[in-house]
């Protein structure tokens, strides 16, 4: 797991419009989460606490033997939606492969929240998740500030149990629900049910910050 000092934030108008549907033809960015957290020791974990082969997992999640053992041994880095397809098919979800060690208290101060790192294997910008909520079983919201690098974004179709809830703190957002774009700039704040197909990107040119929570903790 990483920390990394935050970037002084920023402000801008506050405006809220809609975007076009057809917003981009590029090729789909996958996320992937790099190695700090040894997620992949942890989903080998899991899986044989349930007593699940590689095999019988792969068929829940919907991929092949191959990539699973390499997420596994820490050889490839699975995509936040691979993620969250594993966590599905475990009867678990991000929060709990996530958890470690790391004890919150009611204020965290800046430089000390916890940062995921991740990269956009096919464009090569990312977002680190800076974690506000700790990653753990037993706690009712799930919160992260999304820090996205421009032409950063997530895959296409999440969607999953919940809500989800962000504020803009700085830069543009361009979020995808159910088939519809709109773009969010600083100030403005979004919600929406998260069994909605969703998906978010970083159109402009400088950094994108997010405060994004959704409930229950399945992302």
């Amino acid at each position: 797991m990483t920390r990394q000092r935050r970037p002084a934030l920023g402000s801008a108008p506050v405006t809220l419009s809609r975007a076009k549907s057809d917003v981009s033809n590029e090729p789909e960015a996958e996320l992937a989460i790099t190695d700090k957290t040894r997620i992949g020791a942890k989903i080998r974990h899991a899986r044989l606490l349930r007593e699940l082969s590689l095999k019988e997992l792969a068929l829940k999640v919907g991929c092949s033997v191959s990539t699973l053992s390499k997420i596994e041994g820490e050889k490839a880095n699975p995509s936040l939606t691979m993620l969250h397809k594993i966590g599905a098919a475990l009867g678990s979800n991000l929060a709990e492969l996530f958890s470690g060690d790391e004890e919150f208290g009611v204020i965290t101060k800046a430089n000390d929240r916890p940062v995921i790192e991740t990269d956009q294997v096919r464009r090569g910008t990312g977002i680190l998740l800076e974690r506000l909520v700790p990653y753990s079983s037993g706690y009712l919201l799930q919160g992260n500030v999304h820090i996205i690098e421009p032409g950063g974004g997530s895959e296409d179709g999440l969607k999953h149990e919940g809500e989800e809830l962000g504020y803009i703190i700085e830069g543009q957002l361009e979020l995808t629900v159910g088939g519809q774009s709109y773009i969010a700039e600083a100030g403005d704040s979004f919600f929406f049910r998260s069994n909605l197909p969703h998906s978010y990107r970083n159109p402009g040119e400088s950094v994108t910050r997010v405060v994004w929570v959704n409930t229950p903790p399945t992302f």
